[in-house]
């Protein structure tokens, strides 16, 4: 029987969307399984293959089948989508978050 750490203590509301914590989550180990992504977002499995998905369809990702899992990776030149943030890109936010 696998344990499992229980689900970190989780704010109400954050600053930063689901879509950016999977893709820093991402950025941080490109080959974590998608419930481990749910473990570290705080939100479900469902929910973070719907975000990848979004994640893909926009062009900000790509997904590598390698074996039984997936890689990811970050198409970082791409412009964040709101248009107060439009001028920075997604390697912007994470570079910014990552220092």
């Amino acid at each position: 029987m696998e344990l499992v750490d229980p689900q970190p203590e989780l704010p109400s509301w954050t600053f930063l969307t689901n879509h950016a914590h999977v893709l820093i989550a991402i950025r941080r180990n490109p080959e974590l399984r998608q419930r481990d992504i749910s473990h570290a977002v705080g939100i479900t499995t469902g929910a973070v293959q719907k975000i990848i998905d979004d994640l893909e369809q926009g062009g900000y990702i790509t997904r590598e089948r390698i074996g039984r899992r997936n890689r990811y990776e970050i198409i970082d030149d791409k412009p964040l989508r709101h248009p107060l943030e439009s001028n920075h890109t997604v390697h912007d936010l994470l570079e910014t978050l990552e220092a």
